[in-house]
């Protein structure tokens, strides 16, 4: 039980905590905020006049029905302005906060996504793509959903009922008041207590149907893993098992909202079947008229009824907080990677690359690289190989700085990279990765993506370079082919060639090859290592390696194992030396 009023302690400070985080995107808009409220105050102002003035009518009519009846024109015509001009108000309001509402979500949206790409590579390893997508899109559109209530539904209420609540108070006796008084604090006691119990089931509800997104998105993304082994049945039933508990929540969530919903309607009846009793005997003991009676009666029904719906709308409240919290819990996360407060531009001028003592660790209990030291002088090309989890790869993901030393530093032109801006180190240094990503748009799109600002004869340049724009030719669309997602409608080779080609655009200081050629046939590979070894000489080049017939000519190669350089020198010299590189060498041959 201790557990539990904490954790709803916590949850409430964490909505009102949300809530004033919504502040600056209103702040944008504040004219138009306030114009939207001044508008909702003039509209629930007519709505509390139509009863003041249907009282007017029935009494005129009252007085004068022994006589030839006259109709009361201008209260009639009062009657009719009241109603028009509430509505006209409201519709008024509508359309005046209707910028301030999407234009909040628009700024949430955008923030979110920075956030997410300035979170570091850690993070996206981890991460649950299906979740977040999901916990976004219902975020975002929280926002949006919990301004809407407030300046549609809460204030309104509000509004109104202090102006029922101060014509009761000056015209009639207190227990009108106290009656309506009473009713609503029963009402919204009952309200809040159901609602927070009921809590937990929304929280269940998002995290169970996250989950089913996650495994759905999943499965799709890895669509043909999924059908090399025939899982079709077991990717369905890691879906379905996670909706058929979500569905058992979803159903006790209902029952309980059956529940609040009765009790809420016993509470409303209650209180104006008793406020009605008085009215009428009021009316007999002659102290109060018949349009007091309807002007009560109307006053209630008008106070009521947006009184209900405000039960539900607490209800989605609460629901939204609890969307809400998951984007702006997200948000709360702190990129692992930052530029310092004096960070600097990195100027390359040469492009000499040296690691000095580099450590590093993913975890602290697993050293990945020990004491690392090397040099890449400009236009040399050193080439790093080893087994498989020797730190090849970790050292192009610190030289890209997506994680930061943990021991040492690693300097360009002698500037330490952690002492610039990422955006700068990051536009020296262009790679090819071994497994290429791309996106799902044209093949033009992917290529000229290296570089925005290139022209269509730098982007067919660079193709050709790559040996890819023959092929781009051949098809039916041409450039404009869509590649399909992560690049799946072409081939491995094919990804690759667009790679290096995008690489080559984005014309860096420094280039890292990571088994840039792997996937490649053998006519095609030799065609482009010529042309990367006439570019390497005008690079920096880092070249990891799985393939030692692709490193032959480099001017250094550091063998690795185990996150150390147990050898270092050239193809002929490590070779001379009959050691590691010379046993894989071997191994490779045969």
């Amino acid at each position: 039980m201790i557990i539990h009023q904490q954790g709803k302690v916590h949850g409430n400070r964490r909505d009102w905590q949300n809530l004033r985080s919504i502040l600056p995107y209103l702040m944008d808009y504040r004219g138009r905020a306030l114009f939207a409220l001044a508008c909702l105050v003039l509209s629930k102002m007519a709505n509390v006049g139509v009863p003041v003035t249907l009282k007017a009518i029935v009494d005129y009519l009252e007085g004068h029905k022994e006589q030839m009846l006259v109709l009361p024109i201008a209260l009639l015509f009062a009657y009719g302005a009241l109603r028009l001009s509430s509505s006209l108000f409201n519709e008024l309001r509508d359309t005046v906060f209707a910028k301030v509402r999407y234009r909040a979500m628009r700024r949430l949206s955008t923030r979110v996504l920075a956030h997410l790409h300035d979170l570091s590579l850690r993070f996206h390893l981890d991460r649950k793509t299906g979740a977040i997508s999901r916990d976004l899109e219902r975020g975002t559109r929280s926002v949006g959903t919990i301004m809407n209530f407030m300046v549609f539904s809460i204030i309104p209420v509000a509004v109104e009922f202090t102006l029922v609540a101060t014509i009761l108070l000056s015209q009639y006796a207190p227990i009108f008041t106290l009656i309506t008084f009473g009713t609503v604090v029963a009402y919204m006691t009952f309200t809040f207590l159901i609602t927070e119990w009921r809590m937990e089931f929304r929280h269940e509800m998002n995290r169970l149907d996250s989950e089913a997104n996650t495994y759905a998105i999943d499965s799709l993304i890895n669509y043909e893993t999924v059908k090399y082994f025939n899982n079709e049945k077991k990717e369905l039933e890691r879906v379905d098992n996670t909706l058929e508990q979500w569905e058992d929540v979803a159903v006790r969530s209902q029952s309980t909202m059956s529940m609040l919903n009765f009790g809420q309607a016993s509470i409303i009846a209650t209180g104006v079947t008793i406020i009605m009793f008085f009215a009428a005997n009021s009316v007999i003991e002659r102290e109060m008229s018949i349009g007091d009676l309807v002007m009560v009666n109307a006053f209630m029904l008008q106070l009521f009824i947006p009184l209900g719906a405000l039960g539900i709308i607490y209800r989605q409240i609460k629901y939204t907080l609890a969307d809400m919290d998951l984007v702006f819990k997200l948000l709360d996360k702190k990129p692992e990677i930052v530029d310092t407060e004096d960070a600097t531009e990195l100027v390359v001028s040469k492009g000499k690359v040296v690691f000095k003592n580099v450590d590093f660790a993913y975890q602290p209990e697993r050293t990945i690289l020990k004491k690392l030291s090397f040099t890449i002088e400009p236009e040399q090309t050193v080439a790093i190989v080893g087994r498989s989890g020797a730190g090849k790869s970790t050292i192009s993901r610190l030289l890209f700085r997506f994680y930061d030393v943990t021991g040492g530093a690693i300097t360009i032109d002698g500037q330490d990279i952690s002492s610039v801006s990422q955006r700068s180190l990051r536009t020296a240094i262009g790679i090819v990765p071994q497994d290429t990503i791309l996106f799902n748009d044209s093949i033009y799109y992917n290529l000229h993506y290296g570089n925005l600002k290139a022209s269509r004869e730098e982007v067919e340049k660079v193709a050709e370079m790559a040996h890819i724009k023959d092929f781009i030719e051949s098809l039916p669309d041409g450039w404009e082919t869509v590649v399909g997602e992560r690049g799946l409608k072409l081939s491995g080779g094919e990804k690759q060639r667009v790679a290096i080609a995008r690489a080559l655009l984005k014309k860096p200081s420094i280039l890292i090859f990571d088994e840039a050629t792997s996937s490649l046939d053998s006519g095609t590979e030799q065609a482009i290592q010529d042309t990367l070894h006439s570019i390497s000489d005008q690079h920096t080049t880092l070249v990891i390696a799985h393939r030692l017939s692709t490193i032959v000519d480099a001017d250094q190669i550091l063998v690795l194992d185990s996150g150390e350089i147990i050898e270092r020198g050239t193809h002929k010299e490590l070779l001379a030396k009959q050691g590691v590189y010379s046993e894989m060498w071997a191994i490779q041959q045969s």
